[in-house]
This record gives structure tokens, sequence and C-alpha cells, in this order.
């Protein structure tokens, strides 16, 4: 259900480093501030608690499901500031002794865990010295995730997903697309603000990318500019580089306006788009 009043809705900015507690002290403030100018749904970047150049170092960090230093500080931050937190990424345990799940997690206003999205599509990048490969030390998830909250029906997605549309429809129809993400300085530059308005426009909903943003204590570079989208395309706040928080008014009753005088998501027609109907079209 659309949320029948407009809603504060924030995304926090990290630069995160190796260590977890100091992270974590960082997030709380963020979240601290986010709250405190009125906030009542924020989310946190991809890997918000850890980013480190040793790649291993988020197998020495993972939890269990429902146990774990990270669980508890969203768990604790959501209910003590009676806010609806998307926990960004953290570290999991996966199926496989070497790798992890990339997992957003969602806490509601009273610390009930309400939703968990694990990262479907794995980086992969290669230019000259730049190179990552996710699929390492990351065990890739197999669901779409989606839940309802005070912003209304709200989908899950991390980073690279991004880039792939069909995943945004799959969600069906949503009021909110929550991303948390670590884009690299060099693809971000190239084509992160063009995706996110993309993502929105198509979808005909608000979008809240919280990314990190800056220069990491191992030297990587992530492109930050945090943002939230409307429907119709519009950046309404952003950050570039550098801890912050992006607020931001989620109106539902902007998405019932363009969905009405622009009715793109009734006119699709998913029935006729199979292989052979393209194929008969050309």
């Amino acid at each position: 259900m659309l949320s029948r009043q407009p809603i504060e809705i924030a995304v926090l900015q990290t630069v995160s480093g190796p260590v977890v507690a100091d992270n974590l002290a960082v997030a709380g403030e963020l979240i601290a501030e986010a709250v405190g100018a009125g906030a009542r749904l924020l989310a946190l970047p991809e890997f918000f608690a850890l980013i480190s150049g040793d790649e291993n170092a988020k197998l020495r960090a993972r939890e269990r499901d429902g146990a774990g230093p990270i669980q508890d500080f969203l768990r604790e931050a959501a209910a003590r500031h009676k806010v609806w937190i998307v926990g960004g990424t953290l570290p999991l345990a996966s199926g496989s002794p070497d790798k992890v799940r990339n997992t957003v997690l969602v806490y509601d206003d009273r610390g009930g865990r309400v939703a968990r999205y694990d990262k479907i599509h794995l980086f992969g990048f290669t230019r000259g010295d730049e190179r990552y490969d996710e699929a390492n030390t990351i065990e890739a998830g197999d669901r779409v995730a989606c839940f309802d909250s005070p912003a209304g029906r709200v989908g899950l997605a991390v980073c690279y997903d991004l880039r792939f549309p069909e995943f945004f429809r799959a969600m069906g129809e949503v009021d909110l697309i929550v991303l948390p993400a670590a884009f690299t300085y060099t693809t971000g530059q190239a084509h992160w603000e063009t995706l996110l308005r993309a993502r929105a426009i198509e979808n005909q909903c608000y979008l809240m990318a919280a990314a990190q943003g800056g220069h990491h204590p191992h030297g990587r570079r992530t492109w930050g500019h945090s943002m939230i989208v409307d429907p119709w395309g519009e950046v309404l706040a952003c950050r570039a580089e550098g801890p912050g928080v992006v607020s931001a008014t989620l109106d539902s009753a902007r998405i019932a306006d363009i969905r009405q005088s622009l009715p793109a998501l009734r006119h699709r027609r998913p029935e006729v788009m199979t292989t052979d109907s393209l194929m008969d079209i050309r």
C-alpha cells in the first residue's frame, strides 16, 4: 500500500575501511543525523561495515544469519531510533566455506527483521591494472526481494544489479527501489547517474542509491554520488564524496500522478516480447 502522507527518506554515504567497529561508529553517527532531520526510512551503502584491500577480510568478518555484531548494530539502531533501516550489505555465511553472501537486511522501527536480499549479479571488470571479480569470494543469490513499508512497496537491489533492467521488472510494481552500492570511480563516472535515472523512469518509482564515496584506506576510490531520484527521473538530492546524509521527501501522490498521465506500466506487453515474436518483427 502507498503511504497516504509524504515521508522523509534518507541515504547514508560512507567511505568505509577495514575495521568493523570504526565503520559501525560512523554509521551510527550518520543514522542519528538522518533521524534528527526527520527520516523515517534510511539506507546504508554496500559493505558499509567493511571494505578492505584484502578480499578475504569479508570471509573472516562473515556472520551467520541471525547473529553477529553487524546485525546486532542494525537491529538495535532501528529499535532505538524508531526508524526503518535498509542495512546496506554485510557478509553472511554461504553454502561454501570460502565465500560469503553479499546480503541486504531490512529492519522495521521496532527492530524486527522484515526482508533479506542476497546480491544476484556479481561484478566483474578488467581494464589495465584495475580488476574486480566478486565471484571469487561471493556466492550469488537467486531470488528477488520486496517488502511493504511506510514508504509503500519497496524493491531491493545491490550495485551491479543496476545494469540489468529485467531484474527490476521482476519486482513487479514498486513505489521505491533501494540500491546500496560501492561503484568504482571508473564505472561510476561513466554510468552511475544515467543508470539510476533510467531505472527510476522505467519503473515510475522513487529510487534511493546509498553509495560508498571517496578514497578508502587501502587506496581504492569509489564514485559516491549517493542520490535520491523521483519517478520522473529528477535527481532530488545528491552527495558527491565523503561521509554524509542525503534526504528527500517521497510523495505517493507524485507516483500516482506520473503513472496516471503516462501509464507506461499498464502499456507493457511482456506476452509478445519473446524471441520468436521479435524475430517476426524484424
